[in-house]
């Protein structure tokens, strides 16, 4: 059920970046909405396994359609960096929100109307934004954007998906399983492949150009890291509490709070602070809190007290909610504002790619040394001190490797005279206001 909702958001979200820029962002915006609320609907009501998990497959595909196109939006209606960075922050911040209320919500409606409320609460959520969308947003799209490149979409959306595949089935399966084997080396061979189309083509749907430009290539490299260490630690944290010092699951979603509320209460400012004093110092800054905050974790026990627990949390929320925002802001800044959506989805691809190795990587580092005959309690320490280790080396590398870029607020286009690039006029259906 999990691994359907993650392979297809993994798969898609790159063409849904693509598909917004081309089609209109207003209007794959919505058509994620849709979809990913009649998805819960089918959810909600499936009356067997298969159902269910077909309707996890179309929230992913919703999701991956809603999540690039809603940061393209954002882009396209602030135009100016400085202004870009700090709406990203907000935007972040809003996401941490989904990210705090989720776990504690879902054991609420759990344990009070069972499992097929955490599918119907989307229900009226998404028809607010339905309705908001139909009303408030402008439509805009790149009038440059090439036709759909429909082998380099293909083999992107064949390849991420096998290797993402490989990563979320092998602890189950076997790391060395013929499937998982396989399903690696299918993913690289046809990445590989779309390497090479992607450097022939006249309109590719990824240009191999933008990795040219240190700021996106550094950025998506640590927003990797950024899923590996946040999603992939997030992920045991209600299991220390629930496996390890024997809580509920509910009382396990409270304790995780300080993480959550942490970057919901800090998001909003990462992208100020990046205006400010530029990317390398917030990012470098915000690694280097988070990997001290899950090496800290790395020493917790059974009969560590809440009290000296929930401020390494915190630190841990500080640190991503300083790093987030400013990596996609980043990564969206290297290029023209046309490409917004792509960029968008290249970021959302990068950290979801990383949220599925720290899960399957971290997890097999807990498989390991419970197998070698240490206790759960001690494979979770070696799993958050590596998430550790590896947030801090990559500290380390944005701070030597996003020295030379500027700050949002002196990049300017490639242009004489020194002006910023602008949004091209949004296409607006006549009588609907812009926004």
């Amino acid at each position: 059920m999990v691994d359907a909702y993650v392979l297809l958001v993994a798969m898609l979200l790159l063409s849904g970046g693509v598909f917004a820029d081309r089609f209109g962002r207003r209007r794959v915006f919505l058509a994620g909405v849709v979809v990913f609320t009649a998805a819960s609907v089918v959810c909600s009501l499936a009356p067997s396994i298969g159902w269910l998990i077909a309707g996890r497959v179309l929230q992913g595909a919703g999701a991956a359609a809603l999540s690039p196109a809603s940061l393209a939006l954002l882009t396209a209606a602030y135009p100016a960096p400085g202004e870009r960075v700090r709406a990203i922050g907000l935007w972040a911040g809003f996401s941490g929100i989904g990210l705090a209320a989720g776990p504690l919500a879902g054991g609420i409606l759990v344990e009070a109307f069972g499992w097929p409320a955490i599918f119907l609460v989307n229900v009226p959520i998404g028809a607010v934004l339905l309705l908001a969308g139909l009303r408030v947003l402008g439509e805009s799209r790149n009038p440059s954007a090439p036709p759909i490149d429909v082998p380099g979409t293909v083999l992107s959306v064949a390849g991420v998906g096998a290797v993402t595949y490989g990563l979320i089935e092998g602890g189950s399966r076997g790391w060395t399983s013929p499937v998982i084997l396989g399903g690696f080396a299918a993913g690289l061979v046809l990445l590989a492949a779309f390497v090479v189309v992607e450097s022939r083509v006249a309109t590719p749907m990824l240009p191999l150009r933008l990795f040219r430009r240190r700021l996106f290539t550094v950025s998506n490299t640590a927003m990797v890291v950024v899923g590996f260490a946040l999603m992939g630690s997030s992920f045991f944290f209600s299991q220390f509490f629930v496996y390890v010092q024997g809580t509920s699951v509910l009382v396990a979603g409270l304790r995780t709070l300080p993480t959550s509320l942490a970057m919901v209460i800090v998001s909003p400012y990462a992208g100020r602070f990046a205006a400010r004093y530029g990317f390398r110092v917030v990012v470098s800054i915000g690694l280097a809190l988070a990997g001290l905050g899950l090496l800290a974790l790395g020493s917790v026990h059974a009969d560590t007290g809440y009290g000296n627990v929930w401020w390494r949390l915190a630190v841990v929320g500080i640190g991503f909610a300083l790093t987030m925002s400013p990596l996609t802001g980043a990564a969206i800044q290297a290029v023209s504002p046309q490409e917004g959506g792509l960029a968008s989805g290249v970021s959302s691809t990068t950290r979801q790619i990383g949220a599925v190795l720290g899960v399957a990587l971290l997890g097999a580092i807990v498989h390991t040394r419970e197998s070698g005959g240490a206790s759960f309690e001690s494979g979770l320490d070696s799993a958050f001190l590596a998430a550790g280790a590896v947030t801090l080396a990559c500290a380390v590398f944005t701070g030597l490797m996003l020295t030379a870029t500027r700050t949002p607020r002196s990049v300017r286009a490639e242009r004489p005279g020194g002006h910023a690039v602008s949004e091209p006029p949004l296409t607006v259906p006549p009588g609907r206001p812009a926004s």
